[in-house]
C-alpha cells in the first residue's frame, strides 16, 4: 500500500471499500457516536470553522448550493458538502463551486487513512461486551466521507463550512456540527424505513438537527411538520424564523433560461431583517426556471443573514446570478429540447413537471427512473397526463431500483400503451430523442447524471 495518496481518485477509490448506504447496504445501527468518536480522532475537524447546517426532503442542495454561492462572492472562502454528485464525486466537497485542490484531498486522504488504520480504531473495533452495546464502530462510507469533507475545509483554512445533512438529521454523520443557523427545507414521506412512516416521524428526524439557542430557518410546511419544529425550537431556546411570516416573494417570471423574482422581509422589529441593505425590496435573478427556485433562494437568503448579518445586498445578486448547479432543470440540448432534473418526490416533481409544461408544454416526453425505495405510484398519478410518451428506465446503479416495478405502476395508470420500459438507458435515451419533441428526464439524480454523460460526453 502506498504511503501516500497521489490523487483525489485514490483516496475515493480506498473510501468505496466502506459500507455505503446509498447502495442500499446497512451498517447495524445509526449511531451518531461513531461520528463523535472519529472526529475525536482526527481533532476535531469539524470546529475549524463556523457553519450553516441543511436539512429537508427537498430543496436542501439548492439552499446549500446558493447560500454557498453567496458567501463567495462576498470574499468567504465556503467549504461546501453535499449529494448527490452528477459527474465527479469531488462535487460532493468542494470549496465554493470549485474543487479543492488535489493536493488537500490528498492530505485529508491521509489523515482519514491513518486514522481508519490506528490502533485506537483497532481497539474499538474489537469485538467485546462493551463495544456490542456501543454498536461496535463499523464506520460507514458516509461517516468517513463527512470526516474527509471536515479535513479537507481544515487543510484549506476555510473561514466557513455550508454542510448538507445526507438523510434525516438527528443521526445524520453530519450532526456533529453547532451551526450558526439550522435551515431546514419542506418535508415530505421519504426514507420511511429509516426515517419514520409519517411527517410527524419524519419532521423528529429533521428537528434533530436544531441546537441549543441556535436559530432555525424553516421552509413552509404542513400544521403536522410545523407543530413538530415548533415544540423543537422551543425545547431547544432556538429562535424560530419561519419563512411566511418573515418573508414575501412576489413579480415571479420564469424564462426558459432563469427565473426573475423580488424579495421582501416583513420583521422590521428584528434587527437582522432591519438593517438598511434589507429594507427595501431585493431585485434578484438566478440561471434555474422555476418558481420552487425563488422559493429556495429566498430561504438561502434569510439563512445567510441570520447567519452573517454583514453580508450585503451586491454579494447576494451576485451570488445567485452566477450559481452553477448541474441536474437541477438543466438543459443539456436543444434538438430536441432536453431537459435533466433530480427531481425524486411527489411534491418535487410535480413543481418539475408544472415549470417544464408551462415552458414547453404537453406535446412532449417523459424519460423517467428512481430508485426502489420511492413512490413510483404517486409520482405516476402526478405525471401521466402530462406526456404524451413516457419511457420508463434505470435509474443509474448507484442505488437498488427495480423499473419493472416503476413500469408497471406507471402502466396501469398512464395505460400501456403510452408507456414504455427501456432498462438500458442508453437505449431510452435514443428512443426519446428519435420522437423530436421535448423531453423531461428526471426521477433520480443518478438517472440525471448518466443521462447527462450520454448527452454530453
Amino acid at each position: 500500500m502506498k504511503k501516500h495518496f497521489e490523487s483525489s481518485k485514490e483516496v475515493f477509490q480506498w473510501l468505496s471499500g466502506f459500507i455505503n448506504l446509498e447502495r442500499g447496504e446497512k451498517p447495524k445501527s445509526f449511531r451518531l457516536e461513531r461520528m463523535e468518536l472519529l472526529t475525536s480522532l482526527a481533532d476535531n475537524p469539524h470546529k475549524c470553522a463556523p457553519s450553516i447546517h441543511i436539512a429537508g426532503s427537498k430543496g436542501k442542495g439548492s439552499v446549500t448550493s446558493m447560500i454557498t454561492a453567496m458567501l463567495t462572492a462576498a470574499g468567504f472562502r465556503a467549504a461546501r458538502y453535499m449529494s448527490p454528485h452528477v459527474t465527479d464525486i469531488r462535487e460532493r466537497i468542494c470549496l465554493g463551486d470549485s474543487f479543492f485542490d488535489e493536493d488537500i484531498y490528498c492530505k485529508a486522504g491521509d489523515e482519514l487513512r491513518q486514522i481508519a488504520e490506528s490502533p485506537l480504531f483497532t481497539i474499538f473495533n474489537t469485538k467485546t461486551p462493551e463495544m456490542e452495546l456501543f454498536g461496535r464502530f463499523d464506520p460507514t462510507f458516509w461517516e468517513l466521507l463527512t470526516l474527509l469533507f471536515f479535513l479537507c475545509a481544515r487543510q484549506s483554512k476555510c473561514d466557513i463550512m455550508v454542510v448538507e445533512t445526507g438523510m434525516g438529521g438527528r443521526l445524520d454523520s453530519t450532526n456533529v456540527i453547532d451551526p450558526l443557523v439550522s435551515v431546514i427545507t419542506l418535508i415530505e414521506l421519504e426514507h420511511t424505513s429509516f426515517l419514520g412512516n409519517t411527517i410527524a416521524e419524519i419532521a423528529g428526524e429533521k428537528a434533530g438537527i436544531i441546537k441549543q439557542g441556535k436559530p432555525l430557518v424553516l421552509a413552509k410546511q404542513n400544521d403536522e411538520a410545523l407543530t413538530v419544529f415548533k415544540n423543537k425550537t422551543q425545547e431547544k431556546n432556538s429562535p424560530l424564523y419561519y419563512f411566511p411570516e418573515i418573508a414575501e416573494l412576489s413579480d415571479v417570471e420564469i424564462s426558459q433560461l432563469r427565473t426573475t423574482f423580488n424579495l421582501s422581509f416583513s420583521s422590521p422589529c428584528d434587527p437582522i431583517f432591519s438593517q438598511r441593505s434589507l429594507r427595501e425590496t431585493l431585485c434578484l435573478s438566478i440561471p434555474l426556471p422555476g418558481k420552487v427556485q425563488a422559493e429556495n433562494a429566498a430561504l438561502a437568503i434569510a439563512a445567510l443573514k441570520i447567519a452573517m448579518p454583514e453580508i450585503g445586498e451586491d454579494a447576494i445578486q451576485n451570488g445567485l446570478a452566477n450559481l452553477k448547479m448541474p441536474a437541477r432543470f438543466e438543459k443539456i440540448a436543444n434538438e430536441p429540447i432536453f431537459i435533466i432534473d433530480g427531481a425524486h418526490t411527489p411534491e418535487s416533481l410535480s413543481l418539475c413537471i408544472d415549470t417544464f409544461c408551462s415552458l414547453y408544454g404537453e406535446d412532449s416526453v417523459l424519460l423517467f427512473g428512481c430508485a426502489a425505495d420511492k413512490d413510483a405510484a404517486a409520482m405516476a398519478k402526478i405525471a401521466h397526463s402530462h406526456f404524451i410518451k413516457i419511457i420508463i428506465t434505470t435509474p443509474g446503479t448507484f442505488k437498488a431500483s427495480d423499473p419493472t416495478q416503476v413500469y408497471k405502476a406507471f402502466a396501469e395508470i398512464a395505460g400501456e400503451e403510452k408507456t414504455e420500459l427501456v432498462t438500458n438507458t442508453n437505449e431510452a435515451v435514443k428512443k426519446a430523442k428519435e420522437l423530436g419533441l421535448p423531453i423531461l428526464a428526471t426521477g433520480s439524480f443518478y438517472l440525471a447524471a448518466d443521462i447527462r454523460k450520454i448527452v454530453c460526453g
